[in-house]
């Protein structure tokens, strides 16, 4: 259930998706079951709490609710996720193999399906696109391209640190899905893919102390890039293609530097937040401007008001603190940390672009890193007593 649960997140066409359905349920089996919420992973659950109660006094300031209440509901639903994913994987570290095994299998998919749609590969493939972007699975481009990130990162870190024999299969997927993340034209995925790779290469040369292990990683990572940008060219000569990808790597367009656009609306949001400690109520700020906020900070103080935005902020502060200082620390469980850290803090960086509170990857991202660190804290405690988690 649990693997199925990962996989059916890359799936999500409609609202409410499998996704949701599943994992209700599987929610509240396993806590009816006797999965338990430890000290360790309490104030995960307590940030996220307060976030919520933040949006819910929101509430109290709209003059129509509209779809607020739903809004908030999904908003509860994703932090219960992430506790959730927290919970399992300090009961038993296992289960983040398969966490990111099927998340993996959920990425090539939905990779495939927004690659084929892109290019029309079958009638009605179409479905798999937006505004002529690759979607694959999902509502929006720039919600596919940042789900892809993680997966990509746990093929490279295997290609990097694993037996040469199994490198074709991970390559072949690897291929696919920075070929998604591409069309995706999200240029927030674009650069979270450039940093995630790039910090992913600096981790593992500071961990790896043999000069034969770090001439090998170097190696393999400047043949990755020759590969990737012989794709990038091949990709270019088609003129579709290359015309929008020359769009997309502009850096200020009309939309974020014009009237009202992205950054002047980031400013005005800014500035009528401080007047509004309740915040305005989820969605209001479309109904004043002509967007959505497109900034998690500034979304954060609209939608769930100041307590809110101080819950999320120390939140993030915790989580990016707590995973750097058992980054390199020799455990099972350090590579997968350190994929759900690395990608973490890039989702910190599009945050200033791009709204991430309804991401459900993002939850699963939040609930791993919690889950690492609950891990150390009780294989220190096992140590103290003379025992051992791993």
């Amino acid at each position: 259930m649990v693997a199925c649960g990962v996989f059916l997140s890359g799936f999500v066409i409609s609202e409410p998706a499998p996704y949701e359905l599943l994992m209700v349920t599987q929610i509240a089996l396993w806590f009816l079951l006797g999965l338990r919420i430890s000290r360790a992973v309490a104030p995960l659950l307590a940030f996220l709490l307060v976030f919520n109660v933040g949006g819910i006094l929101s509430l109290t300031v709209m003059k129509d609710l509209g779809g607020g209440p739903m809004y908030l509901a999904v908003s509860t639903f994703l932090a219960l996720t992430s506790v959730f994913y927290a919970a399992i994987i300090e009961d038993r570290h296992q289960r983040l193999e398969l966490i990111f095994k099927a998340w993996v299998a959920a990425a090539i998919i939905t990779a495939l399906l927004g690659i084929l749609g892109y290019f029309h590969a079958f009638p009605g493939a179409e479905a798999f696109t937006l505004y002529d972007r690759a979607k694959g699975a999902f509502q929006d481009p720039n919600v596919f391209g940042p789900f892809l990130i993680a997966p990509a990162l746990y093929l490279m870190h295997g290609l990097l640190t694993g037996k040469l024999l199994q490198a074709p299969l991970k390559v072949a997927g690897l291929l696919i899905i920075a070929l998604g993340v591409f069309l995706s034209f999200s240029r927030a995925a674009w650069a979270l893919f450039l940093f995630s790779a790039v910090a992913l290469v600096f981790i593992l040369l500071l961990k790896e102390r043999t000069g034969a292990f770090r001439l090998k990683i170097l190696f393999l990572s400047l043949t990755a890039v020759l590969v990737l940008v012989v794709a990038l060219v091949v990709a270019l000569q088609f003129e579709q293609v290359r015309n929008l990808f020359l769009d997309r790597t502009t850096l200020v367009k009309e939309y974020d530097g014009g009237h009202l656009g992205r950054f002047a609306r980031h400013r005005i949001g800014f500035l009528m937040s401080m007047e509004r400690p309740l915040g305005i109520g989820p969605m209001v700020f479309s109904e004043i401007f002509p967007e959505d906020e497109h900034n998690i900070w500034l979304k954060s103080l609209t939608t769930y008001g100041w307590l809110g935005f101080v819950s999320y902020v120390s939140m993030m502060v915790c989580t990016l603190a707590m995973g750097f200082r058992l980054l390199l620390r020799d455990r099972p469980w350090q590579p997968h940390l350190m994929i759900a850290w690395i990608v973490i803090i890039g989702h910190v960086g599009i945050g200033n672009v791009i709204d991430t509170d309804h991401w459900r990857h993002f939850y699963v991202l939040l609930g791993i890193v919690w889950g690492c660190c609950a891990l150390e804290w009780r294989h220190q405690r096992a140590s103290r007593r003379g025992g051992s988690v791993i």
